[in-house]
């Protein structure tokens, strides 16, 4: 992939987190994310709420195919492995089912050896909203991180 969709050129969050976005195609995507050391919690294991953050954004370029923002409406998930610093996840979502304004996805969140690291259901609801206009406030320089960005890393 060459370019990043709008959506995902202004995902700070997703930046931040040095989230790699390797597929992007209507109802599916797959997304990866390198473990780092401030990324543990006090067991010095993967924060869950880092693994679902992953498994949110493939959500979420899976469930925005169109024109119309469309968002989480909920999701469950389910932590099946641990990991830690150093290991590559990678989330890869599909969808099951849209009809009308809500859809249905799931989303794999595995290691880089392929073991499955967590589920994810996500519901999505498209709203009447449109994306922002491509106003979004200038990133601070962070010379370090912008030298190891790829072109299909997302970009701050």
């Amino acid at each position: 992939m060459s370019a990043l969709r709008p959506m995902m050129q202004r995902d700070q969050a997703s930046a931040m987190l040095g989230m790699v976005v390797e597929h992007d195609a209507p109802g599916e995507s797959r997304v990866s994310m390198t473990v780092r050391d401030d990324m543990l919690n006090g067991f010095a294991i993967t924060h869950g709420g880092l693994v679902f953050t992953l498994a949110d954004t493939a959500f979420a370029i899976a469930c925005n195919e169109d024109e119309r923002v469309t968002v989480a409406g909920g999701a469950d998930v389910t932590f099946l492995k641990s990991t830690t610093a150093g290991q590559t996840l990678t989330a890869t979502a599909a969808r099951r089912a849209r009809s009308g304004r809500t859809g249905l996805y799931d989303i794999r969140v595995t290691d880089e050896t392929g073991d499955l690291v967590a589920e994810v259901r996500g519901r999505s609801i498209t709203t009447d909203r449109r994306p922002p206009a491509d106003s979004r406030p200038a990133a601070t320089p962070d010379p370090e991180r912008d030298a190891a960005l790829s072109t299909t890393e997302v970009s701050r």
